[in-house]
């Protein structure tokens, strides 16, 4: 099963967990101090919010999956789609630790593939860390597609 996965920069984290709670009629399945997440299955949304772009609004997209098998396939698709693609394996971000891939899209629009490995306490090990690609929270630290 592929899960899309929507990211959000907010600027006041409670004022959007009661609205998007209140949209999604639904809580939060994950609550941190920078950060939220509801994992939805009508739509079938991973749909996250965080305090920790420097732009408001949309953060990233990206197509979530269970395995490595399906991430590999997801990779062959978006290399297909742009070649110039960057991997990420064991990467931390969003208080996980995860295999993934970013590729941007023709408008810039950073689009992450990748499969979750865990859960971690921090939203990432390198706190302060921010791409270098574009806004996004969790996009690479190198410059890529």
């Amino acid at each position: 099963m592929k899960r899309l996965h929507v990211h959000l920069s907010v600027k006041d984290l409670n004022k959007n967990i009661n609205y998007y709670s209140k949209l999604f009629d639904l809580e939060p399945t994950s609550i941190k101090d920078d950060y939220a997440k509801w994992m939805l299955d009508d739509p079938n949304v991973n749909f996250a919010i965080s305090t920790r772009s420097k732009k408001l609004g949309l953060d990233h997209l990206g197509i979530q999956v269970e395995n490595n098998e399906d991430l590999l396939a997801l990779q062959q698709n978006m290399k297909a789609a742009n070649d110039n693609i960057k991997e990420e394996l064991g990467e931390s971000c969003c208080y996980s630790v995860s295999d993934k891939y970013w590729s941007m899209d023709p408008q810039g629009i950073a689009w992450e593939g990748y499969h979750t490995l865990e859960s971690i306490p921090t939203f990432n090990h390198q706190e302060g860390n921010q791409s270098e690609i574009s806004n996004a929270c969790c996009a690479p630290k190198s410059s890529c597609c």
